[in-house]
């Protein structure tokens, strides 16, 4: 590093320590009977030797995920639209997901960061731990590891007990939907993230992990990225028995509109175009249920109308 950028690395580690200290009102930390450690979703080690006071979320789903593992109080600052719980909605704003605010992030004075490992700007992140600020990289994709990392989270923020609450209502959910469905008939499936260009999810993703535990078969399942472009084409000759979005909103469902201009598909000759909350399934944290809930009911009047 040369002179200058030592100076300024310098001169920001110095407006932390100083906002950290205004922003505790200059109290003493509280003492621990032990230092918390934990391993994160980057396989980075993180240690805490007192609860996190003040934690800046940098997903909306990470937002989601603090709040129901007990930290919600202790959440100082989220990212553009962090909307649930309604608590979150009034939190500052400290960028987007993909382009953070630093400075307004260093102004919150964070003692932890929870960071998205599979959307945040690498570099804006690696500044904060260059500056001393501890960051936890969170990237749940499947619902044990929603589990664990309300698990993980509560351990950092001193809500251990909450967070295992937490955890184990969302295992015991996932128990009784397997069982509930696991022997029911399978039904093929066409799941439209985007609209223009075309997107989809494969086999690896929550959501198609989501649509096999209601007997849901991804058409697409065996596409590498995570979120893979297709053609229009593709689909039609796939011809999907269901074909479900969670549109541009909560309540956008003009996405399925397109699709009825092709009445030989099985899915519109059935009316099986369903919409479903964005919300609910495409952020990975407890309310996942809620949308695997969603789309089996889906599924099950796709199964009654053949």
């Amino acid at each position: 590093m040369t002179p200058s950028g030592r100076k300024s690395a310098g001169l920001l580690r110095g407006l932390a320590t100083i906002l950290l200290a205004l922003g505790s009102g200059g109290a003493a930390p509280m003492a621990l009977a032990s230092t918390a450690c934990v391993i994160d979703d980057a396989g980075q080690q993180l240690c805490l030797e007192q609860p996190a006071q003040r934690i800046v979320a940098l997903s909306p789903s990470v937002t989601e995920l603090l709040f129901a593992a007990g930290a919600g109080e202790r959440v100082v600052g989220a990212v553009s639209f962090s909307d649930y719980p309604p608590e979150a909605e009034e939190l500052p704003r400290i960028g987007s997901y993909d382009r953070l605010d630093l400075e307004a992030l260093l102004a919150l004075a964070p003692d932890l960061v929870v960071a998205w490992a599979g959307g945040n700007p690498r570099e804006q992140v690696e500044r904060l731990g260059e500056l001393g600020i501890p960051v936890f990289h969170a990237d749940a994709s499947t619902f044990e590891t929603i589990a664990t990392t309300l698990e993980r989270l509560g351990a950092l923020a001193g809500t251990e007990e909450a967070a295992h609450r937490a955890a184990e209502t969302l295992r015991q959910d996932v128990i009784e939907l397997t069982e509930h469905y696991r022997d029911v008939e399978p039904v093929e499936v066409f799941y439209e993230v985007w609209e223009s260009p075309l997107m989809t999810i494969n086999g690896e993703h929550w959501i198609s992990r989501s649509l096999a535990l209601c007997g849901g078969v991804n058409l697409f399942s065996e596409q590498s990225p995570l979120v893979p472009r297709v053609a229009e084409e593709a689909v039609l000759a796939a011809d999907p028995e269901v074909i479900i979005t969670g549109g541009m909103g909560k309540a956008d469902s003009t996405w399925l509109d397109a699709w009825r201009r092709y009445p030989q598909m099985s899915a519109v000759q059935r009316d099986n175009l369903f919409f479903i909350n964005p919300d609910l399934v495409q952020r990975a944290t407890p309310r996942l249920v809620e949308g695997t809930r969603a789309l089996c009911r889906q599924l099950e009047t796709a199964r009654a109308r053949r």
